[in-house]
């Protein structure tokens, strides 16, 4: 690869960077139907989460588990509101 194709690339990837924190680091208010998706996404987790609660022993790992899935239902919304579907894809 010749250095030339490399800084295009390493241009492009940090194009695309800048791309990426100008969408994550801004407010995204929830479009049509959008709360009651992230509403059952956090059911979900809390089934879950009890579930984990009445079945795995008190522990350091117990602890690590919820906070895991704590961070899995924060991604899965992050994802849903920075990456909105286009209505067509919704319907």
């Amino acid at each position: 690869m010749s250095d030339e194709s490399a800084e295009t690339q390493m241009s492009s990837a940090r194009v695309r960077l800048r791309e990426r924190v100008d969408n994550d680091f801004v407010y995204h208010a929830p479009t049509e139907g959008m709360p009651e998706i992230y509403a059952v996404i956090r059911e979900h987790g809390r089934v879950l989460a009890r579930a984990l609660i009445n079945t795995v022993p008190v522990s350091r790992e117990l602890s690590t588990a919820l906070t895991r899935l704590d961070e899995v239902i924060f991604w899965a919304n992050a994802a849903l509101a920075r990456n909105p579907k286009p209505k067509e894809e919704t319907e």
